[in-house]
C-alpha cells in the first residue's frame, strides 16, 4: 500500500522544493505550536499540510494522506465543503462582525442559539457563545458559581474533574484537566477549588474486580469526595461522556446514569463535556441522552459545531438556570465575554454545518459505519503489543502495551505511540499519538472503504514497528 501523491479537485499544486523548505524555516523558526516538544520539533520541524478534500488531506509536497484524526476530532462534514466556504463568504460581505456584547446581536447568531437549544435535550435552552472548547468550559465555571451565588450559595465554588478527563487550556481548564502528561511540573496549577477522582477506564480497573464494582467504587468516590468537601461548597461535576485525549476511554455501563442521579441529590450541577462527542462522533448531535440516557444541567460543545471551519464554542444551559440568574437585581451583571463571542461568520459556519449535517443524515451514516470502523480495528487484537481497542463509533484508540497479558507499557523512550504514527504516515496515514495510545477519530464521511484503507495501513505500520523493536532490543526475535 503507497500513499497517492493526487491532487484534489480544489486545483492544488504541489510547491517546489525550494518552497516547501522556506515555509518550513518560517514555521520552524516563528511559529510556538500548541504542545510543543522542544527538543524533537527542532530537529524535524512541522509537516506541511496545504490542501484538503473528502477525508483526505495532502502536504505542501503533494503527498496525500487519509485523516484519521479528523483534523483535532473536529472536521465531522469532511474537508472542502462548497456550502460552508460560500456561507463564510455571504456573512463576511453582509457583515464580518459586530460587538455582542450586553444589548446587541447579530442574525447568524441569534439562529443559531435557537437551533443548538432545538437539538439539546430537555430544558437546555440557553448558550452562551466562546471561542472553543477551553473558553467554553472556562465560561461553565463562572456561569456556574454565579448561578451558585445568585441563588444565595456563595460558597459553592468547588468543582471536581476526573483524572485522564481534559477540558482545555486555559489557566481554568488547564488545572480541571486531569491527563498526566499534561501537567507539566514548570506550569502552575489551580489547586484550591479544582480537584480530582478516579479515571474511570475500564481496562485498567484492579485485576479482578467486575466492571459493575468498579463503576460502584468510582461513583461511591465521587459521594465521598463531594462530602469531603461538603455538599455545601462543591458547584459543579464535569464530565466528558467519553473521554477523548485523556484515552478515549468510555465509562463502565451505568456510570454517567448513577453519577447524574448523585449529583441531582446532593445539588451538584452536572456538566457533560460534548466538545468531542457532540455533533456526530457518537452518531447524534449530543450523547449525554441520545447515547448514555442522562440529561446534564450544561452541555459544553464546541469542533464539530462548525466542523472546524471557524473557531467556535458554546456553552448550553438549563432553564432553571437560567431563571435563577436572569432573576430582577440591579446588580446582576454576568461579567464573562469575549470579543468574538457569537461571531457572525462563525455562527453562520455552524448553521451551514448543521443544516448539511440534517440533509445528509450525517448520524445516520455513523450509526452504520461506526460499528464496521470498531469491528475492523478490533481484528487487530491478533498483534502482540495491541493490549486494547476501545472506543464509540467514529472516536476510537489503540493502546499498545509491551505485555498483553499484564498491561505492562513500553518504557517512556520506546515512545510507541509515536513510532507506530510516524510509519503510518510515511505510508500515507495521520492518527495520533498520545503515549502508548494511537487515536482514530477520522471525519464522519468515512466510508467503508477508507475504513479497510485506515486498519490496513495501521496493521502494516504496526507490524513495521514491531520489527524495529525487535531489532533494537525492545521485543524477543
Amino acid at each position: 500500500m503507497t500513499a497517492s501523491t493526487a491532487v484534489p479537485a480544489t486545483g492544488f499544486q504541489a510547491l517546489n522544493r525550494n518552497d516547501v523548505q522556506e515555509i518550513w524555516r518560517k514555521d520552524h523558526d516563528h511559529f510556538l505550536h500548541p504542545w510543543t516538544h522542544f527538543d524533537s520539533f527542532k530537529k524535524d520541524g512541522s509537516l506541511i499540510m496545504a490542501a484538503a478534500e473528502g477525508a483526505y488531506v495532502y502536504d505542501a509536497s503533494g503527498k496525500r494522506y487519509l485523516d484519521g484524526i479528523g483534523g483535532l476530532w473536529c472536521v465531522n462534514i469532511g474537508y472542502g465543503r462548497r456550502e460552508i466556504a460560500e456561507a463564510i463568504s455571504r456573512q463576511a460581505l453582509q457583515l464580518a462582525y459586530f460587538n455582542p456584547f450586553v444589548d446587541t446581536t447579530n442574525i447568524p447568531a441569534a439562529e443559531l442559539a435557537a437551533k443548538l437549544a432545538e437539538l439539546a435535550p430537555g430544558s437546555l435552552n440557553h448558550v452562551f457563545f466562546t471561542c472553543g472548547g477551553s473558553t467554553a468550559n472556562d465560561t461553565a465555571v463562572r456561569l456556574i458559581q454565579y448561578y451558585q451565588s445568585r441563588r444565595g450559595k456563595r460558597d459553592k465554588v468547588h468543582v471536581i474533574c476526573r483524572r485522564d478527563g481534559y477540558h482545555g487550556s486555559t489557566y481554568l481548564t488547564g488545572s480541571m484537566s486531569g491527563k498526566p502528561a499534561d501537567r507539566s511540573p514548570n506550569l502552575h496549577f489551580i489547586t484550591d477549588f479544582v480537584h480530582h477522582v478516579s479515571s474511570p477506564n475500564v481496562y485498567r480497573r484492579p485485576e479482578g474486580m467486575s466492571e459493575e464494582a468498579f463503576c460502584d467504587q468510582l461513583v461511591a468516590e465521587l459521594e465521598a469526595k463531594i462530602l469531603e468537601l461538603g455538599a455545601d461548597k462543591v458547584a459543579a461535576f464535569f464530565a466528558e461522556p467519553v473521554l477523548g485525549a485523556g484515552g478515549v476511554i468510555v465509562p463502565p455501563k451505568g456510570y454517567h446514569q448513577k453519577t447524574r442521579e448523585l449529583c441531582r441529590k446532593l445539588d451538584v450541577i452536572y456538566v457533560s463535556d460534548e466538545v468531542v462527542t457532540g455533533f456526530g462522533r457518537l452518531g447524534h448531535f449530543f450523547a449525554s441522552k441520545d447515547v448514555f440516557g442522562i440529561e446534564p444541567d450544561i452541555i459544553i460543545c464546541a469542533k464539530g459545531l462548525t466542523s472546524g471551519y471557524q473557531p467556535l464554542g458554546a456553552c448550553i444551559y438549563s432553564d432553571a438556570i437560567h431563571e435563577v440568574i436572569s432573576a430582577p437585581d440591579p446588580d446582576g451583571w454576568f461579567t464573562n465575554g469575549y470579543t468574538y463571542s457569537g461571531h457572525p461568520i462563525a455562527c453562520a459556519a455552524g448553521l451551514a454545518n448543521i443544516e448539511l449535517m440534517e440533509r445528509e443524515d450525517l448520524c445516520g451514516h455513523v450509526r452504520e459505519v461506526g460499528p464496521y470502523l470498531m469491528q475492523q480495528l478490533n481484528t487487530l487484537r491478533d498483534l502482540p503489543i495491541v493490549g486494547d481497542v476501545r472506543g464509540h463509533h467514529f472516536m476510537m484508540c489503540v493502546e499498545n502495551v509491551a505485555d498483553p497479558a499484564t498491561k505492562e507499557l513500553f518504557p517512556d523512550e520506546v515512545n510507541i505511540g509515536k513510532r507506530i504514527a510516524d510509519h503510518c504516515e510515511r505510508l500515507g496515514l495521520i492518527v495520533r499519538p498520545i503515549g502508548a495510545l494511537n487515536i482514530i477519530s477520522p471525519p464522519l464521511v468515512l466510508t467503508r472503504a477508507q475504513v479497510d484503507e485506515l486498519v490496513g495501513i495501521l496493521r502494516q505500520s504496526i507490524e513495521a514497528t514491531m520489527k524495529d523493536l525487535k531489532a533494537e532490543g525492545f521485543m524477543k526475535a
